[in-house]
């Protein structure tokens, strides 16, 4: 059973930054693609980023460009998001996800697992 748990949400003023962690465990992470989505209140789940199963493409919302990086770590199991240039439009639930292949997709249908999520808030 894949399992991913979320952390490194929380309060920031807007211009500030982040990094969320999303540990995975339960196959083999490497061979897989991992993606963030979020979801502020109110509104649906929406893709932010997503990163090929080696890490060498990566993939964003228009929304983040420029903003948000994501990476991973295979050795560590661990997927990344650095949130830089906050707004407080980016205030949300945080989730990380992983699909079935090695190529993200921002189809929410094609993750077969979701973390519990993480809170940003981004004051203005």
């Amino acid at each position: 059973q894949v399992q991913l748990v979320e952390s490194g949400g929380g309060l920031v003023q807007a211009g500030g930054s982040l990094r969320l962690s999303c540990a995975a465990s339960g196959r083999t992470f490497s061979n897989y693609a991992m993606a963030w989505f979020r979801q502020a209140p109110g509104k649906e789940r929406e893709f932010v980023a997503g990163i090929s199963w080696g890490g060498a493409s990566t993939f964003y919302a228009d929304s983040v460009k420029g903003r948000f990086t994501i990476s991973r770590d295979n050795a560590k199991n661990t997927v990344y998001l650095q949130m830089n240039s906050l707004k407080p439009e980016d205030t949300a639930v945080y989730y990380c996800g992983a699909p079935s292949g090695r190529w993200p997709s921002s189809r929410i249908d094609e993750y077969d697992y979701w973390g519990q999520g993480t809170q940003v808030t981004v004051s203005s």
